[in-house]
């Protein structure tokens, strides 16, 4: 069964209430993983098919075609763990 960290290479950014997170995910899965994404978030608007603004479960993030994503007011690392599980599994 595929896990989090089959998708995520690295986050950067620390959590908080007004603290943006960094998402970048793995070179390999990011194709699979952008997909996932798009087809679980409302999508709210779309810059040329690279950046697109997304909102799930009361939150609003960016996907960016190069396979990073910023999570806006995320309070914890559980609560970003639970986003990517329900976006990515």
């Amino acid at each position: 069964m595929a896990t989090i960290e089959d998708y995520v290479a690295r986050i950067e950014g620390t959590c908080g209430a007004e603290k943006d997170v960094i998402v970048v995910f793995k070179y390999d899965k990011k194709d699979e993983a952008i997909r996932r994404v798009l087809g679980k978030a409302q999508l709210t608007n779309s810059v040329a098919g690279i950046v697109f603004e997304l909102a799930f479960h009361g939150f609003s993030f960016r996907l960016y075609s190069s396979g990073k994503a910023i999570f806006r007011s995320i309070k914890n690392r559980e609560e970003l763990n639970s986003i990517l599980a329900d976006l990515l599994l």
